[in-house]
């Protein structure tokens, strides 16, 4: 005997997962100083964008030391489209960010292969309706010189967000 199981998400599936995230670098933007509520408005409207489209792989949180351009912490939300779990935690908790003089946060988002097999002019349409500019980084996203912590799971229908904490 077998057990199968199939999931359906939608566009409100994606914005409910992604409802946690945001209230997570809410928090983080607030504890720390270093964004305005305008400015991660502006970052979740570009996020949501992406998501809803299926060319958002993830979302990392970094703050950087200043003078050396070193992470100290992060948060990264990696999207499961293929996940099982149907509801989230609660978000905010492991929340512990601080303003740390002489850093500054940063956002890096990773993209699908469906995002890197568009064409430059795909790629632009989708860009127009983008409120930031997005740049390469050249930050290692894996913060191979901190300790990660498994963190809150955002799901909604099968569609997971799952957050890891890097200290």
């Amino acid at each position: 005997m077998y057990n199968t199981s199939t999931s359906t998400y939608t566009v409100l599936d994606v914005r409910k997962a992604f409802e946690n995230c945001e209230a997570d670098i809410r928090t983080i933007a607030r504890r720390t100083g270093k964004w305005t509520m305008a400015y991660v408005d502006q970052i979740f409207h570009d996020i949501m964008i992406l998501a809803e489209k299926d060319y958002l792989y993830s979302v990392d949180v970094a703050l950087l030391d200043n003078a050396t351009g070193q992470v100290l912490r992060a948060s990264k939300f990696v999207v499961n489209s293929q996940g099982r779990a149907t509801d989230s935690e609660r978000a905010g908790k492991n929340n512990d960010w601080t303003d740390i003089a002489n850093t500054s946060l940063t956002v890096i988002l990773a993209y699908t292969s469906k995002w890197k097999a568009l064409t430059i002019t795909q790629r632009s349409n989708v860009q127009k309706d983008l409120q930031l500019s997005w740049s390469p980084s050249s930050i290692n996203n894996s913060f191979p010189h901190l300790a990660s912590s498994s963190a809150q799971l955002y799901a909604s229908k099968g569609f997971e967000l799952q957050k890891t904490n890097y200290k």
